[in-house]
């Protein structure tokens, strides 16, 4: 391994380490650009849509898109990727990790289970520190404006997924299915948070189809984001394995 290629490794180890518990979402340079235009997105890593950069780290990176299309960039940089807007309408920038290790000691992971509704789900059966493997898989919704091409609800097929069933609208109830490995994940909590006042989330609970239904109050810059969970594979080195969806839009 190259000299390079190690120190990128090392800080996305150390990366993963310090954003462990948080949320990714992706913030581009415009929810609205034009066609033809060129649009950025910065991924941010964070709690309450209060987060640090985290520069692009080619190991850390599974997929990142633009309407299929890859997201370029140099490692390091931030933003972390930039593409072309080829067409009119809505798309999505999507961003899935690789797998990355986190350790928290039993008290921290119980209340980390309890701040992102996993409690009624995951059980811990030990007082031994819990080694977990977590992948994040972010979505953003621009809007290119002229004709309606193309659809907001067709999958990426991310691991795990966020896919809403029309576009937000202000005081609309946005309807979502949440898919992990392209199968309704039920009884997941799922929240909605707003830039100007994330201390005031809407939240609910998939039902057995996966969907959940979640009022938009007002405008402005929102992230909608759940976490899944399960026990890891044996032989892993982990006890847990989570992913992490979300996705931004601007209203």
């Amino acid at each position: 391994m190259r000299m390079s290629d190690v120190r990128l490794t090392i800080l996305a180890l150390l990366v993963a380490t310090s954003a462990s518990a948080h949320d990714l979402w992706i913030e581009p340079s415009s929810f609205h650009p034009a066609a033809g235009e060129r649009v950025t997105a910065a991924l941010r890593v964070g709690q309450k849509l209060q987060g640090e950069p985290l520069p692009r780290i080619p190991p850390l990176i599974d997929r990142f898109v633009l309407d299929d299309k890859p997201m370029l960039g140099f490692a390091g940089s931030d933003p972390a990727g930039i593409a072309l807007v080829a067409r009119n309408g809505f798309q999505w920038i999507g961003y899935q990790s690789n797998a990355f290790p986190m350790t928290l000691d039993a008290s921290k992971f119980e209340q980390y289970l309890r701040d992102e509704g996993l409690d009624a789900t995951i059980k811990v059966q030990s007082q031994r520190p819990q080694a977990e493997r977590f992948y994040r898989c972010a979505k953003a919704l621009i809007d290119a404006g002229g004709a309606p091409a193309g659809t907001i609800d067709a999958p990426l097929g991310f691991t795990l997924e966020l896919v809403p069933h029309k576009k937000p609208r202000v005081g609309d109830e946005l309807p979502l299915t949440l898919l992990f490995n392209g199968k309704p994940a039920s009884n997941v909590l799922v929240m909605a948070l707003s830039k100007t006042d994330p201390e005031k989330s809407v939240r609910a609970r998939t039902d057995a189809r996966g969907r959940v239904a979640l009022r938009i109050p007002h405008g402005g810059f929102w992230l909608i984001k759940a976490v899944h969970m399960q026990a890891a594979p044996a032989g892993s080195g982990a006890d847990w394995e989570s992913w992490w969806a979300s996705i931004t839009f601007e209203l």
